[in-house]
């Protein structure tokens, strides 16, 4: 049977000062040649290969925290911590490591933190321990200037922790405070401010243990009201707790624990978010550990509500009922949203059977219920369920979407749902907008879908997504461009939601291949893009350039051919002219556009823009972009009369013809390069006009014709090349 006492979960410390769960394993200590050291080693419980492998140092701190946690830093910047299902395994392996480095394994810590001046490290373990004056009114200030003083010093902050501790000196301290607010003592209250705020940079999990207990976490928040700085105007944090803030158990949690980490957990986050001060950067490594406190608390309360199947149950069922009202949905859909924030302390293989679990207990047609009510809240809380659903396991939707259409309308479907509420989202913002289409992107992004040897999800949902809700995602752009006119009333929400629906169809255009293609070309979707070129919003017409540039980047002739046969570049032409001499982004994406054909020599087209659009475009003379599509297209057109010259040109760059089979030597291979550079320039290599290439018989009198060019154009060259390097 399994040693459940060393299960351990192992976690690092990320740069947000978040912990990450690295895996759940087995801890033991021993040897470690290659570490010449005893040694911490965690094997993983699903394959067996370690997750950890810590040297046990005699210089570094360990510190024991919550009974069932051990935390360190192994090198700067870099914390780890050990998680242990069972108080008796931390304590076990808490006892080797203070075995190692010769502590007492009765203390949380075995290290100070930093190092100290030699005169201060010897005057303070020359100490026999530190004394705290008596727990009186009188003595408060003195005992608040103790605390200030002790902070810089780890030593002290060490001892003082231990002092107060053992004397029991918070629950003194909270009975100090109820007396003096009957006093109205204010002195004494601001007094107790700076003690209890010290307490909590002591950094120790002891005490937050008795500070966070149900009958003393009031009363310290309490103490915290009374910040000196603002004088006789207390926050009224309890005030707000207990009035304002109320517990809604939506369905009834009959575990007392699991209710109470709940409470504990939401005061505590408060305390640590509203509460405290905000915290130096001194001060933040100081609150590693109430990070930590609340983390695990997170964790815990994941993994007791997930065991708990009467509960997962009872909520899934009530938020199906058609006899649930609203309000009550608003509440459980709320909850559910916040049980999936939770969540996201769980591992990752952990987290993704969580959401298997509520996958299938029935979470994605519970969230079709609740899209489908008219409060926007709701459907706000039910966006951001969803959101985690495709964040973390996109082929499940996928899935369910897939099943889904097999017995349902289109219209009713849940994708489909989605795509509905983001193009009649009524808000000016379009926040609601912006989060759906990103998750829309996410469900058709080829790059998360799966590919095995029976079943390609890839193909199956990019058909299905095609078929069933392309048609939905367009609606808007075709309603908005019939007779290639763009709508009257240019109110601004609308043209943004098409500006949205434009980003996805470019991201389509980028990642799909035949799908969008097809689409594109029987549903003639560019020139009902194109027609917003003509907006008077530069933002919308800019994404319609952007749309019809990722297309003519695929150099694809499928869609090349569509673009001329149906002379699509005539509004991108226009949209130029009227323009006219502003340099604005309109001006260089069109000559980006232009330029990008000409550079990459894309033949259909620039005959295509040269034979249709010359004589509007031949006047523009502050870029030379389209002087050097014409020149391209007069190189095309001399390669077709001139079949010879074009044979020349691919022996010259490509075939790299020499009279013998030796290697180039370098000039050689800086002529041919320098000859490219010029290619590319758009200069054409012309032989000499001279009578031996008019010769029209076949054998080596044509083989001399053809080498003499290439000849006077390898010594021309040559020249250039020795003038250089004189």
């Amino acid at each position: 049977m399994t040693d459940t006492r060393r299960r351990v979960k192992v976690y690092t410390l990320n740069e947000d000062r978040q912990w990450d769960d690295r895996g759940t394993g087995h801890v033991s200590s021993g040897y470690v040649e290659r570490l010449k050291g005893m040694s911490l080693l965690v094997r993983a419980e699903s394959d067996g290969s370690i997750l950890l492998e810590s040297k046990i140092n005699p210089n570094t701190a360990y510190q024991k925290q919550q009974d069932t946690l051990i935390v360190w830093s192994e090198a700067e910047n870099y914390d780890l911590a050990l998680s242990f299902q069972e108080k008796a395994g931390c304590d076990e392996i808490w006892e080797k490591i203070c075995q190692v480095q010769g502590k007492d394994p009765s203390v949380d810590i075995t290290q100070e933190l930093v190092d100290e001046s030699e005169e201060e490290r010897f005057d303070d373990m020359s100490s026999p321990g530190l004394e705290l004056p008596p727990c009186e009114l009188g003595r408060l200030e003195e005992l608040a200037e103790l605390v200030a003083s002790s902070l810089p010093s780890p030593l002290r902050r060490e001892k003082l922790a231990l002092a107060v501790e053992n004397e029991g000196y918070i629950r003194k301290l909270l009975e100090l405070f109820r007396q003096c607010e009957d006093l109205e003592n204010a002195d004494g209250l601001h007094h107790l401010y700076e003690i209890v705020k010290g307490i909590f940079l002591l950094n120790r999990t002891a005490l937050f243990e008795v500070m966070f207990s149900e009958e003393c976490i009031m009363d310290v928040i309490g103490c915290l009201e009374h910040d000196p700085v603002l004088g006789a105007a207390p926050r009224r944090h309890r005030d707000f707790l207990t009035k304002t803030a109320r517990f809604k158990e939506v369905i009834p949690i009959g575990d007392p624990e699991l209710r109470a980490k709940i409470h504990q957990t939401y005061r505590v986050q408060y305390i640590q978010d509203m509460v405290l001060p905000t915290p130096s950067v001194f001060e933040e490594n100081m609150l590693s550990t109430l990070h930590s406190f609340i983390f695990f608390n997170k964790v815990e309360i994941v993994g007791m509500l997930q065991d708990d199947e009467k509960f997962l149950t009872d909520l899934f069922a009530q938020l199906t009922d058609e006899a649930t009202d609203d309000d009550k949905r608003y509440e459980l859909v709320n909850f559910l949203k916040e049980f999936c924030a939770f969540s996201q302390t769980l591992q990752p293989q952990n987290r993704e059977a969580f959401f298997k679990t509520l996958s299938n207990m029935g979470i994605l047609p519970a969230l079709e219920v609740v899209l489908g009510m008219d409060d926007v809240q709701v459907r706000g809380a039910a966006t951001d369920i969803f959101s985690y659903l495709v964040e973390y396991n996109p082929s499940m939707v996928r899935e369910f979407v897939m099943q889904e259409s097999q017995q349902n309308d289109d219209d009713i479907l849940l994708i489909n749902l989605i795509i509905e509420h983001m193009i009649c989202d009524t808000d000016p913002e379009l926040g609601g907008a912006v989060q759906l289409m990103g998750l829309l992107r996410t469900l058709v992004d080829p790059e998360n879908m799966l590919a095995t040897a029976n079943k390609t999800e890839k193909t199956e949902f990019l058909s299905f997504f095609y078929k069933h809700c392309m048609h939905i995602l367009s609606a808007p752009l075709l309603a908005n461009t019939t007779d290639d006119k763009l709508s009257k009333g240019e109110s601004i929400n609308p043209l943004c939601l098409l500006a949205l629906i434009l980003e996805l169809l470019t991201f389509c255009v980028e990642h799909h291949t035949y799908h969008i293609k097809n689409y594109i070309i029987n549903k003639d979707v560019l020139r009902r893009v194109l027609v917003l070129t003509a907006s008077q919003h530069a933002f919308l017409a800019l994404c319609a350039l952007r749309f019809m540039r990722r297309i003519i980047g695929l150099k694809d002739e499928f869609y090349n051919r569509y673009i001329i046969r149906n002379f699509l570049f005539e509004p991108v032409v226009k949209a130029f002219l009227n323009n006219g001499a502003r340099y604005n982004l309109m001006n260089s994406a069109i000559i980006e556009m232009f330029e990008y054909v000409r550079v990459e020599d894309v033949k259909s087209l620039t005959a295509h823009i040269v034979e249709n659009y010359w004589k509007a475009l031949e006047d523009v003379n502050y870029v030379q972009t389209f002087k050097g599509l014409k020149l391209r297209y007069e190189q095309q057109r001399e390669r077709q009369d001139n079949p010879k010259l074009d044979s020349m040109r691919s022996i010259l760059r490509n075939h790299r013809f020499r009279r013998d089979a030796r290697t180039l030597d370098d000039d050689e291979e800086m002529w041919f390069n320098a000859d490219e550079d010029e290619l590319e320039d758009g200069e054409a290599v012309v032989p000499p006009s001279d009578n031996k290439t008019t010769k029209t018989s076949g054998g080596a009198g044509e083989n001399e014709d053809l080498m003499d060019p290439i000849s006077k154009f390898m010594e021309r060259k040559k020249c250039k090349l020795q003038g250089k390097n004189a």
